[in-house]
């Protein structure tokens, strides 16, 4: 089997490959947004409930939870390109 992993790929696999290449800034920028988004978030939701005890903290937590999920998701996929970039880069 001299042939590398590049080589078996179909041409549909080596498509979606290179569409991932292509996106790979996108996720890690996502990622890195997302991020930011979750921290602003929970400072916002933290001074809320300094003035308010009232406020209900809960739901909002869960909020930046899934956004966090989502940076999580975001880093994985900007990973899975780097991979696949060095799998098909030699052409």
């Amino acid at each position: 089997m001299s042939e590398g992993p590049a080589q078996s790929l179909s041409d549909a696999e080596r498509a979606f490959a290179k569409r991932a290449v292509r996106r790979k800034r996108v996720f890690r920028t996502l990622s890195m947004v997302n991020i930011a988004a979750a921290g602003l978030l929970a400072v916002a939701y933290g001074y809320e409930r300094m003035l308010d005890p009232t406020f209900a903290i809960m739901p909002r937590a869960i909020i930046v939870l899934l956004i966090l999920l989502a940076a999580r998701q975001n880093l994985r996929q900007y990973r899975y390109a780097a991979i696949l970039e060095k799998l098909i880069r030699p052409e």
